[in-house]
């Protein structure tokens, strides 16, 4: 059960589970300050004109170089 809880899934993408736990981190960060700026953009649109879309974009171009296993190629974009 802990195994799969923690080290399976990074074990399926080839990563180890610090290494796994560092890039979720840096993709969930960068989520939430992307969405925050959207939020701010909602009230004030002359700020962060194009911060969302160019995080979103990051994202996707990070996620899509990550290699997975034939098991997970299923989802594109497993974290």
């Amino acid at each position: 059960m802990i195994a799969k809880l923690f080290t399976d899934h990074p074990r399926a993408i080839g990563e180890t589970y610090t290494q796994h736990a560092r890039t979720a981190f840096s993709f969930g960060w960068r989520m939430t300050v992307g969405g925050l700026a959207c939020m701010v953009h909602a009230v004030v649109p002359g700020v962060f004109v194009k911060t969302a879309s160019r995080t979103v974009v990051q994202l996707d171009a990070e996620m899509r170089g990550r290699k997975a296993t034939p098991a997970e190629e299923e989802f594109a974009y497993v974290i």
